[in-house]
This record gives C-alpha cells, structure tokens and sequence, in this order.
C-alpha cells in the first residue's frame, strides 16, 4: 500500500502528536495534514492531557522521551482513562531497543515508532491503526 492509498483512507481522522521536538511536531503534521487527517500538537504528556478531552483524537502519537511527564507515563494516562482505553497509542523514540518497545506495551503502546520516521512509515501506521469506520 502506497501513502496515496492510505491518504483516501485518512481524511478527516483526528491524530494528536506529543513529541517536545518541534521539528518533529511540525513534519508529522505536515504528513498528516497531507494525507487529509487533522492534527492536534501537544508539546508535553501535561499539553497533551489538557487537550485530549476536547479534541478526542482517534490515533495518537507520543514521544518516550519528554519533560515533566515522559511518553510512558502518558501512555498510561490516557489508557487508564475509560474514554481513551481503545485509542490506539503509538510510542515514538529515536532508540530502537527491545526494552523502550516491552516498557511501552507494559502501559498499554498499541505501536512503536522509531524517529525520525519517514512520511510513508508515518501514514502507514496511522493507516494500520485508525479505528474503521463506516
């Protein structure tokens, strides 16, 4: 599947991005917005949790390595709560290592990314993870 078949699949689909990269922050939402999705972009796990209720965004992204609430923590934050528990999360982390991607499932990681990403993998797994709808 090409990232122009995966865009037709995308429009409109609500994706967060919490990295504290704004380089990061800024390619993957031109990505996304790209391939028709809307992005919300959250800075930090304590961004992300204050904008999470009010957009409800249906993929999100999360950096493992951030500030004040690492990606982790926010994983397992967003999981606990009973709204978000099916949202797929997908781990971001410039390390590939087998223990940042056992950590993420242990709090509930759907994915794990490594950055920095190219567009095609980016829409790949949004296109993978999105919830499918009618």
């Amino acid at each position: 599947m090409t990232a122009t078949d995966n865009a037709a699949n995308l429009a409109g689909l609500k994706v967060m991005v919490i990295d504290d990269s704004n380089t990061i922050r800024r390619s993957a939402e031109i990505f996304l917005v790209q391939a028709g999705c809307k992005v919300i972009l959250a800075e930090d796990g304590f961004d992300a949790l204050a904008k999470i209720n009010d957009h409800q965004p249906e993929v999100i992204f999360v950096d493992i390595t951030m500030p004040r609430l690492d990606g982790y923590q926010t994983c397992a934050l967003i999981k606990r709560n009973q709204r978000f528990a099916t949202t797929p999360v997908i781990m971001l982390s410039s390390k590939d290592g087998l223990f940042d991607r056992a950590r993420g499932r242990m709090v509930g990681s759907d994915e794990y990314l490594t950055k920095p990403f190219t567009k095609e993998e980016l829409l790949r797994t949004v296109a993978e993870r999105a919830p499918v709808r009618d």
